[in-house]
């Protein structure tokens, strides 16, 4: 059985993990001309539990919070690039309701993080 370690057992890097996949796959299939945008929100949507998992990894208590605050900021980059896929047609109205919700909760466990440092 493979070992895991602690971090992948907390809830806000698994949700944010799982969202970063979803939005890879869908990204993927965007059109060419708008490949900068798909670059634009994956790489902001992988930022997230990339920086969770560094901060996890620190021992200081500032370096832990400047990686849990460069999470969170890049969690918010993910609003307009939505609202972009949405007006674009690269979303449907239920996708981007559905991440939108998601990015809600994970910036409330984000803050919870960032807090009980």
């Amino acid at each position: 059985m493979e070992k895991k370690f602690l971090l992948e057992d907390l809830n806000v890097y698994q949700r944010s993990l799982k969202m970063a996949i979803d939005l890879c796959k869908i990204g993927s299939e965007f059109p060419y001309k708008f490949s900068r945008i798909r670059d634009q929100l994956i790489g902001a949507v992988i930022s997230v539990p990339l920086n969770i998992a560094e901060g996890w990894g620190r021992k200081s208590e500032k370096e832990k919070k400047n990686f849990y605050k460069i999470s969170l900021s890049s969690l918010f980059e993910c609003i307009p690039l939505l609202e972009i896929c949405l007006d674009l047609n690269l979303l449907k109205k239920l996708e981007y309701e559905k991440f939108r919700k998601e990015i809600t909760e994970i910036a409330m466990m984000i803050h919870g993080l960032i807090k009980s440092v």
